[in-house]
């Protein structure tokens, strides 16, 4: 299954047809982290139903192709953070399919602006939201009794991935486990997330499933020799970065062009000294660069807000958490983007 087939299988019914019977159940979670994984999977051992996973310049094109989907009963959206260039969109869809009767449930951990919360609650949207643990924990809180006992295990190694672990309910869950096997777990988990893999969404959904019916990741099969070739990359991304980043006054960054640029982003951070590293890949299919942005705990600017504000200023979109954070930028507007970046910083600094 892929996001491609999924959308092009979306079928208009004539009006002679009689209307089918609702039935279908459907989870739409982030792709790129564990923590959207595990969330998809958690919601598949409590509804079972379908994946379809999704990167953050794909969500309007996925969301798109439910609008019309006549066999959708149930919808979970998980861990897809929104921001100010959807907001309307998002509520306008999802307005659409409650009135259809369909029942939809948003799972977030991300900023959501307060008036889009006031307009889900009206539309009756079961949101979900607390900034203070990650989506996959916030998942498990919810719909515990309708989860197996390892659903724990899989909440665990999406808080361990989004830096999440020390949080109230999460840092209970951690505490179940061996937490160097918690770590390795979670890390190998993630290894097969990222790189190669998120340009083959079979094997994501895969690991969907796989967690789904309760496995460890050890247990998958071929899980530790892909966790390995990432480790390789990652190893040679290091030597890149610190041949290749460039400083300015508040920040460092770098274009990455063979790995992900979230892969590379915590070594800018890291080897510049500064208090925040940014990282942008270019992805020509649609014009835009992907952007990672990490600050460090110094930092005192809360960095998605601030990519939120600047990304939609220059025809962007973007936001996050106040020290990871990601943002989509028209590809012409990369170095405008860095400058604005770059001149908040000193502002900020200077409060």
């Amino acid at each position: 299954m892929s996001i491609k087939s999924n959308k092009s299988s979306v079928r208009k019914t004539s009006p002679k047809t009689k209307k089918s019977k609702r039935t279908k159940i459907l989870c739409v979670s982030h792709q790129e982290d564990a923590d959207g994984i595990s969330s998809a999977a958690l919601i598949k051992q409590a509804f079972g139903g379908d994946t379809i996973l999704v990167d953050y310049p794909g969500i309007i094109d996925v969301l798109e192709s439910l609008r019309n989907d006549e066999k959708l009963k149930k919808l979970f959206i998980c861990d897809l953070g929104l921001n100010k260039q959807i907001n309307d969109y998002f509520v306008d869809l999802l307005t659409e399919l409650r009135k259809k009767r369909i029942s939809v449930t948003y799972v977030d951990h991300h900023d959501i602006d307060p008036k889009v919360v006031t307009k889900l609650k009206q539309i009756k949207v079961k949101l979900i939201h607390d900034t203070s643990e990650c989506a996959s924990v916030l998942v498990y809180d919810t719909f515990k009794k309708k989860l197996p006992e390892h659903s724990t295990f899989i909440a665990a190694c999406g808080a361990i991935t989004d830096y999440m672990e020390h949080k109230p309910i999460a840092s209970k869950l951690l505490q179940m486990y061996d937490r160097q096997f918690a770590l390795v777990s979670a890390t190998v988990l993630t290894y097969n997330i990222v790189g190669r893999n998120q340009k083959d969404p079979d094997r994501l959904l895969y690991l969907v499933d796989e967690l789904s019916e309760s496995k460890f990741p050890h247990e998958i099969p071929n899980t530790f020799e892909i966790a390995q070739i990432q480790v390789e990359k990652l190893a040679e991304t290091m030597s890149k970065v610190r041949k290749s980043m460039k400083i300015s006054k508040n920040l460092a960054y770098m274009e990455v062009l063979d790995s992900g640029a979230s892969g590379a982003v915590n070594f800018v951070l890291g080897f510049s000294g500064k208090d925040v590293g940014i990282a942008y890949k270019e992805r020509v299919d649609k014009g835009i660069y992907a952007v990672s942005v990490r600050g460090s705990a110094s930092c005192k600017t809360h960095l998605g807000r601030l990519v939120s504000s600047v990304a939609d200023k220059i025809g962007g979109s973007g936001g996050g958490h106040a020290r990871a954070c990601g943002a989509v930028i028209p590809k012409d507007q990369m170095k405008n983007f860095l400058h604005e970046m770059d001149s908040h910083l000193t502002v900020d600094r200077k409060k």
